[in-house]
């Protein structure tokens, strides 16, 4: 089976390079396909790694992104290749947006070393008696990035950043380094101008510096 999702990325991948106008002419796919694990509290690790394959008529209320419509569907995720970047996917909906916004940025000569996009993953609400993570991310929709993670990490009992805050996943952020994302910087600018919010902002007890979405988390 995995396998067949390398091969369906690698097809897909081909489809969007012949086509730019690939959103705007998409068919609404007939399979919903995507390979997930989920967070454990306990292990503080992935757990429970499984392909789903179902009809794209019987998504869940659950694998639909209520704000974007974008779904956890590998079907529905864009791929895109920025050198000297890795090739990353995200949503249809938001590809042009993060595409252009990442193409300036590298252009520009940001110290952009490392960017994740698409990734299913149930890391949010609330833990089941296992430990086990029961929403998914941002990052499931493909509506999610993080930038440099090795040097911006997620921190908890963080309301505001300082000495008291954990470190959780990660590099440590230490600000005026090159590569460190900061509110005054210029890929936090670029990304708002695009509608995305920053992690290192959101309020609530965690700090994610190298994370942004529609929502900031």
């Amino acid at each position: 089976m995995r396998g067949l999702i390398l091969a369906m990325m690698t097809t897909l991948a081909l489809v969007q390079l012949a086509s730019g106008a690939w959103a705007a002419t998409r068919q609404v796919p007939s399979e919903c396909t995507y390979e997930m694990q989920v967070w454990n509290v306990n292990t503080k690790s992935s757990v429970n790694q499984k392909i789903v394959q179902h009809s794209y008529n019987d998504l869940l209320t659950e694998e639909v992104d209520p704000q974007t419509g974008c779904t956890v569907c590998l079907e529905d995720q864009v791929l895109i290749s920025i050198r000297p970047l890795l090739p990353f996917s995200v949503c249809y909906k938001i590809a042009p947006q993060v595409r252009e916004v990442i193409t300036s940025l590298t252009q520009k000569g940001m110290p952009i070393h490392s960017l994740v996009g698409y990734h299913v993953i149930k890391s949010r609400g609330a833990a089941d008696a296992n430990g086990n993570r029961t929403g998914f991310s941002n990052h499931s929709f493909g509506t999610a990035i993080d930038i440099n993670s090795e040097l911006n990490g997620l921190y908890d009992n963080c309301i505001e950043f300082g000495p008291q805050c954990r470190l959780l996943r990660g590099g440590k952020w230490r600000p005026g380094a090159p590569g460190v994302i900061e509110s005054n910087g210029d890929i936090v600018y670029a990304f708002k101008q695009a509608g995305f919010r920053w992690g290192g902002e959101i309020k609530g007890n965690q700090k994610d510096f190298m994370h942004f979405s529609m929502t900031g988390y």
